[in-house]
């Protein structure tokens, strides 16, 4: 696979979550049953990367909108991305995320070297950051399961679909043996979960409450204050919203859309050992996208002392 260099990509300063999904053999009715679980309004938007043959003008666009409650795009160069808008790759490119925006490549002869999925995967991970979400649909070989590693290391969430609801097993299935799928679910589950996960900040955005807002932010602060009362490490130097983000994962690993609910996690009294094991757990949720902070943070090696 074509390396994707870091440094030619920036991070983006958009605030809404961006979900990659990759198939090939079977995706067509796999992306069909997750898209009609998609309600008009969900505050996120869904770039859709599908092996196609190089040889024929695909259809997919005109396929899907006539089952979607979102507008359909094909992928145009420079293309913006917008919530509640689904993006859908053309025959015979690569794509791949820059700030805000899809950009586009030839293929051609390179389309027996280039992994297009995990490719699109990588670029989304490092551009969105805790912001990218992968989910890996019905598919043969192994596309996607770089891709989600790279998500997952940058703070995104990945999903894969389930082995009874996938025609084409084999790409599922590779990822979730490399480890690096959160959540196993058929297409309509995964839909559902993406709401799920989304819908504290979403539901905030529409629906402003100031009582609630004001509780939710104390309980983050209170979490960031235990881990600087307990273990030494600051992130008062960090963007909030990355690190709202970086919890709110834990929160959807851990099963519940309330932040208080992970607040009771972090302070309950455990061994020296266990508080230890926790705390880095936790950590490594956190340092994966701060690297970008002028203020270092204190290394989880410190953590021994």
């Amino acid at each position: 696979m074509t390396r994707l260099k870091k440094t030619e990509l920036e991070i983006s300063d958009d605030q809404f979550p961006v979900v990659g999904i990759g198939a090939s053999a079977g995706g067509l009715k796999a992306i069909s049953r997750f898209l009609k679980a998609i309600p008009p309004k969900s505050g996120i938007a869904y770039v859709f990367v599908q092996h196609l043959s190089p040889d024929h003008e695909s259809s997919l666009p005109k396929l899907l909108q006539k089952i979607s409650k979102i507008p359909v795009h094909q992928i145009t160069d420079d293309i913006h991305l917008e919530p509640d808008n689904f993006y859908v790759i053309p025959e015979n490119k690569i794509v791949t995320a820059t700030d805000g925006v899809l950009k586009l490549s030839s293929l051609d002869d390179k389309r027996y070297k280039v992994k297009v999925i995990d490719r699109f995967f990588s670029s989304l991970a490092i551009v969105h950051q805790g912001y990218a979400i992968g989910v890996v649909l019905s598919g043969s070989l192994n596309d996607g399961t770089l891709g989600l590693e790279a998500i997952k290391a940058y703070g995104g969430i990945t999903f894969a679909q389930d082995e009874d609801s996938a025609e084409y097993n084999e790409m599922p299935a590779s990822a979730i043996k490399a480890k690096t799928v959160d959540f196993v679910l058929n297409p309509e589950k995964i839909a559902v979960h993406l709401l799920t996960i989304n819908a504290p900040f979403y539901n905030n955005h529409i629906n402003p409450s100031e009582d609630k807002g004001s509780r939710d932010e104390a309980v983050f602060k209170q979490i960031l204050t235990l881990l600087r009362v307990r273990r030494g490490v600051d992130f008062s130097f960090y963007k909030s919203s990355t690190l709202k983000r970086r919890i709110v994962r834990r929160m959807a690993l851990k099963g519940t859309d309330k932040p208080k609910s992970i607040y009771p996690f972090c302070a309950k009294k455990r061994t020296n050992r266990t508080r230890y094991t926790m705390t880095c757990s936790f950590l490594l949720l956190i340092f994966s996208v701060t690297r970008t902070s002028s203020k270092p943070c204190v290394p989880l090696c410190s953590l021994r002392s």
